[in-house]
């Protein structure tokens, strides 16, 4: 029997939105994973977090995550994990940010061994796509099996029922 870790990073508050910041409640890749835990309920959850908080201000926080990538910082996982070796698939979601995943993401991934397991990524964007975010993680995970990778538009986060089941059958 396979298990399946539904990962992601998602930020709440302050965010871009069809051309106009706005103020969700939920995240947009947590909207997503949120969707895609309701198809596959045996599946655990883990949302990704740092131990500070980025600025709430949608505009200081893209400029807080565009210093990471450029010092290619690894903010320090909040509650971590202590193992990934009982699943067998990761789906594994964040928003785009400079043209790839959040940088705790790359802490994430490299916390764990993914040898053998096999990752679908998924990505909230406002037309970015998935950025250059499966590059990397097919670089920090080479002996997993990366999935393509779906794109979402972060906008449409909420009617993104196809997607999620694009995703969920990924698994099968």
């Amino acid at each position: 029997m396979t298990k399946t870790l539904i990962a992601f990073y998602s930020r709440r508050g302050e965010n871009y939105v069809n051309g106009s910041i706005r103020n969700l409640a939920q995240g947009n890749t947590e909207v997503v994973a949120a969707k895609i835990k309701a198809l596959l309920p045996d599946a655990d959850v883990f949302q990704i977090d740092t131990t500070y908080e980025y600025s709430a201000s949608y505009m200081t926080c893209i400029e807080e995550a565009k210093q990471e990538l450029h010092d290619g910082a690894r903010p320090e996982v909040k509650n971590p994990l202590a193992s990934i070796e009982q699943y067998d698939t990761i789906i594994f979601g964040y928003p785009n940010w400079w043209g790839t995943m959040p940088m705790v993401c790359y802490t994430f991934l490299e916390q764990y061994d993914f040898s053998g397991k096999r990752i679908i990524p998924f990505c909230t964007n406002e037309g970015s796509g998935l950025g250059s975010s499966v590059r990397f993680i097919k670089k920090l995970c080479p002996t997993a099996i990366v999935a393509d990778g779906v794109a979402i538009h972060g906008a449409e986060a909420n009617s993104a029922d196809r997607e999620a089941q694009e995703i969920a059958d990924m698994t099968k």
